[in-house]
């Protein structure tokens, strides 16, 4: 047999060799990959491992697992840090409580009281609206404490949007009253059913409807559309291009809005987020929107 024959019997086992060499650095960098993917979605202490001794599969497994472990000590660092926050917040939100009952006791006291003359009555009313501004905030910041531990595993179920919707829109009437709002809803006949947390969803609708009683000037409208879309739109001209920007930023207010703290629709927005939805707003024609859809 020629040279030549030789030849390629050689380059052809050297060939088979390396195909065989490349499948399995291959099937390994897929496993490499499918591990990562496994471990980040996960809480494990997990790391990967490779089946091989090729050095540079080992370097890329060794690499990515001092990321994996310096990943998981930011993780722990952040997840004491909330805890300390919330717990910060939660103490706050208590000492507050206890000052303000007290002030509310006492103005309840001095209105019963006949002897004051009307100028003084008008300072009480001021004195009370501030309490209530206060007690406002107070039970924003207990509620903003708790959304913090709120993880993106929520216990979901079919839920009828429009059920939520009208007994949310209920629960407002007495304030709707108080600030002269005859709001305009349009709620579809069609039952619209999502997977979505249910108490979440509560929160989700009162804290826009109450966002937009202290924006609204006088007018409000809620429509529920038979795909699902949940728009909530009211006219205010405290709005402008800026504030639009940064309306779902924790503790962003709009200067001389009613009684307003800014927290109510950044939680609204993570909650949202949570439940698998899209929360966008728009000021068109000196209307707030605020447009919500699940999927």
């Amino acid at each position: 047999m020629s040279i030549w024959f030789y030849l390629f019997v050689v380059s052809s086992i050297f060939l088979i060799f390396l195909i065989i060499k490349l499948l399995i650095m291959n099937n390994e960098i897929n496993n490499i990959g499918e591990d990562l993917s496994t471990i980040i979605k996960s809480d494990t202490n997990k790391l990967i491992t490779v089946n091989t001794n090729n050095r540079t599969l080992k370097k890329l497994a060794n690499t990515l697992n001092k990321s994996l472990k310096e990943l998981r000590q930011l993780e722990l660092e952040y997840r004491n840090g909330n805890q300390e926050l919330k717990s910060s917040i939660t103490n706050i939100s208590h000492d507050l409580r206890t000052p303000l009952t007290a002030i509310r006791g006492y103005l309840d006291l001095m209105e019963n009281n006949n002897n004051i003359t009307e100028k003084q009555i008008n300072y009480l009313n001021i004195i009370d609206s501030k309490v209530q501004d206060l007690t406002e905030l107070t039970d924003q910041l207990f509620d903003f404490s708790k959304s913090i531990d709120i993880h993106n595993e929520v216990q979901r179920e079919n839920v009828c949007i429009n059920n939520i919707l009208e007994d949310s829109i209920i629960g407002f009437y007495s304030f709707f009253k108080e600030y002269n709002i005859n709001p305009k809803i349009e709620i579809c006949e069609k039952k619209i059913f999502k997977l979505l947390n249910e108490n979440m969803l509560k929160r989700i609708f009162e804290n826009i409807i109450s966002n937009a009683i202290k924006y609204s000037e006088n007018n409000f409208n809620i429509i529920l559309k038979e795909d699902g879309t949940i728009i909530f739109s009211n006219k205010t001209n405290l709005i402008d291009t800026t504030s639009l920007e940064k309306i779902f930023d924790r503790y962003y207010t709009v200067e001389n809005a009613k009684k307003s703290n800014g927290i109510g629709l950044s939680i609204a927005k993570q909650l949202v987020e949570l439940n698998n939805g899209n929360i966008q707003a728009k000021y068109e024609n000196h209307y707030l929107i605020i447009e919500i859809k699940f999927k």
